[in-house]
């Protein structure tokens, strides 16, 4: 499968409602709408008026038909508003997702390599809220992602999800 990866541009917001959704699992396991992600406030900060100056992120795009299918995006979320994986002020969260007919083919990898190489430039550290049964908790620990310390919480939907963060050192 051939596809580019690119920044994402405030163009890219509607994908990224999208990707929120897949990120959260929200259809899974909470039989919820995207209309729902939308409006969801713990949620939306994580997309609504993409492209602040803070912001950064790249998308897949498949090259035959321009179809993006999948993205991994930074926010920088403060106190006053904290996301699921926030640990301070200056550590921005990780959100990615891919379709689920796109995934295990290394397109998560690959975003997140463009993201973190960026990232570095910008920002300390990155932190990410992880449900536990996450297959993903693997691909993040060999990135060197470590889980935070006494950050195990229960998510949304009853299970055990916790923190996780990559230093730039």
């Amino acid at each position: 499968m051939n596809y580019v990866i690119s920044p994402l541009t405030q163009e890219d917001e509607p994908f990224l409602w999208q990707m929120l959704y897949e990120a959260a699992h929200m259809g899974e396991e909470d039989h919820l709408t995207l209309q729902d992600a939308m409006n969801h406030p713990d949620l939306a900060k994580y997309v609504k008026n993409w492209g602040l100056e803070s912001d950064i992120g790249f998308v897949a795009t498949l090259i035959t038909s321009n179809q993006p299918v999948g993205a991994a995006w930074l926010r920088l979320l403060t106190s006053e508003n904290k996301g699921y994986g926030y640990v301070d002020d200056q550590t921005p969260e990780l959100a990615i997702a891919v379709l689920p007919e796109y995934r295990n083919q290394g397109i998560g990898t690959q975003l997140i390599h463009h993201l973190l190489a960026v990232a570095k430039a910008y920002y300390p550290s990155i932190s990410l809220s992880i449900r536990s049964s996450n297959p993903a908790l693997h691909l993040y620990q060999r990135f060197g992602w470590k889980i935070v310390d006494y950050s195990d919480k229960i998510n949304r939907v009853g299970g055990t999800s916790f923190n996780m963060k990559i230093d730039f050192d």
